[in-house]
């Protein structure tokens, strides 16, 4: 093939190629691009610290460039210094102060309201709260929760800089967060991972009401983080770094964080009433498996299985009985115990609440009202609660079926504390209280009521179940 051919092919093979091309984009549609860029940060106003949940408006899986949310977020995480007095000479004087213990906490309202962590602040006796910025404040505990190991507390100050609340629920597993806290006393660290699990429960609190649906994630958390900020790629509190996993007590890869929606619901009984009201089912409960699965005829190893249900409580009430499966409550799915004690932990007494369950294979639908550990709808203050503790005794509302058994209206003493007032009076457990000082007692209410109105010398009348007469006991009302 001559040289003039070999030129006239390649020009030919070039001139189809372009033609082949124009053909090809006169056919195909336009391509949009799209660039997604994280929100500018935003700030919630005085009265927006504890507002409602919002939907998300923004990607947050991307991009992986976390400035703006770390520049927004490290302003408000704090750091904490716990500190306790050593008493000291002969007659347990009150010496120097001891620092027991340091965390992180967020400063979520402007007026200074802080969230951490319980076991950050617990057994101490002052609190110094440093800033970012260096300044340095005397905190105020609020109040603590030890089910879900928050607590609350308090410092004054000005222009302080705040955490906006994000939505927990609409985090999603696989999604980028930031762990922003103080670890080792280096203040202001910022790691990055993604949501590894949600509703995990490791069995770390104490307590028949505690309640634990962690969020997990492989940001990395060492001692001095706890109490300490979790953020979406917005900037927007998740979650409260709580505790980690760990063989070596350093950081192994699995941190838990309490989620945010929770938080709300904490933190607004601790500043309105100084403790915690929470609604409880009153059912004993437990995972579904795959034996229980199997049993029941359910499509999947999903819900949560009621083991017994408690005497007048929400769930009798209600008609629940054992042997029935939770699957939703107020529309939400349960597949397991935490995510329905996370639900619960965020209502109050008297709330009502839309309950789907199965039973005999069929799913029904019923409407309930929760009751505190009282067996109350109403709410109890933080004084209520401490006078009744001071007093030494727990004590609760006679059920429907005692009233019917016994033919009397009272309050049934549940416990008695050692060493307490309460204890010096010989009084036993199950005693009924059905008057004080010649008044009748009904309920709870007119108990506290009488209390904290009389001051002086007291004295109990009442029953027990198995024995016969009155009996009676006093005590001094200080």
């Amino acid at each position: 093939m001559t040289t003039r051919q070999i030129a006239f092919t390649l020009l030919c093979s070039l001139l189809s190629a372009l033609f082949a091309v124009g053909i090809f984009q006169a056919l195909s549609p336009s391509k949009q691009i799209v660039i997604h860029e994280d929100a500018e940060p935003r700030y919630a106003s005085t009265n927006d610290w504890l507002s409602e949940l919002r939907p998300r408006t923004f990607l947050s899986a991307t991009p992986t460039d976390f400035t703006q949310a770390a520049s927004a977020v490290i302003p408000a995480v704090v750091f904490i210094r716990t500190f306790e007095e050593s008493a000291t000479g002969l007659f347990n004087r009150s010496g120097q102060t001891i620092a027991i213990s340091t965390g992180s906490g967020v400063i979520i309202s402007k007026d200074g309201y802080i969230v951490t962590n319980n076991h950050v602040i617990e057994f101490g006796q002052r609190y110094e709260v440093t800033l970012n910025d260096k300044r340095e404040f005397v905190g105020t505990v609020i109040g603590t929760d030890p089910s879900t190991d928050l607590a609350l507390l308090k410092i004054d100050g000005e222009q302080l800089p705040i955490i906006e609340l994000g939505n927990s629920d609409s985090l999603q597993v696989g999604e980028w967060v930031l762990a922003i806290g103080s670890p080792f006393n280096l203040e202001s660290t910022v790691t990055a991972g993604i949501v590894s699990a949600k509703g995990r429960n490791i069995d770390i609190l104490d307590g028949q009401d505690r309640i634990e649906s962690f969020i997990q994630t492989d940001a990395v958390v060492n001692p001095g983080n706890s109490g300490g900020a979790l953020v979406n790629t917005n900037g927007e509190l998740v979650g409260i770094n709580t505790a980690i996993i760990t063989r070596s007590g350093g950081y192994e890869g699995y941190s838990f964080a309490v989620p945010v929606n929770l938080i709300r619901k904490i933190v607004r009984d601790l500043s309105e009433f100084g403790s915690v009201q929470r609604g409880i089912l009153g059912a004993y409960i437990a995972n579904v498996t795959a034996a229980v699965a199997e049993e029941k005829g359910l499509d999947k190893v999903e819900g949560v299985l009621i083991t017994e249900v408690t005497d007048d409580s929400s769930a009798e009430n209600a008609g629940l009985l054992k042997g029935d499966v939770i699957v939703k409550i107020n529309n939400v799915a349960t597949p397991a115990v935490p995510v329905l004690q996370e639900i619960l932990g965020q209502l109050r007494p008297g709330d009502r609440v839309k309950l789907h369950y199965i039973r005999e294979g069929k799913e029904a639908l019923v409407n309930l009202v929760l009751k505190n550990k009282l067996n109350s709808t109403s709410t109890l203050t933080a004084n209520e609660e401490r006078l009744l503790h001071e007093l030494g005794f727990e004590v609760r509302n006679l059920s429907n079926l005692e009233k019917s058994r016994l033919k009397t209206e009272g309050v049934k003493v549940m416990s008695i504390f050692r060493g307490s007032e309460m204890e010096t009076t010989n009084m036993e457990p199950g005693f009924i209280i059905t008057a004080a000082n010649d008044r009748k007692i009904n309920n709870l209410n007119d108990l506290l009521r009488f209390l904290k109105r009389t001051a002086g010398e007291v004295v109990l009348e009442g029953v027990y179940e198995n024995y016969q007469g009155a009996y009676y006991y006093s005590f001094t009302n200080k």
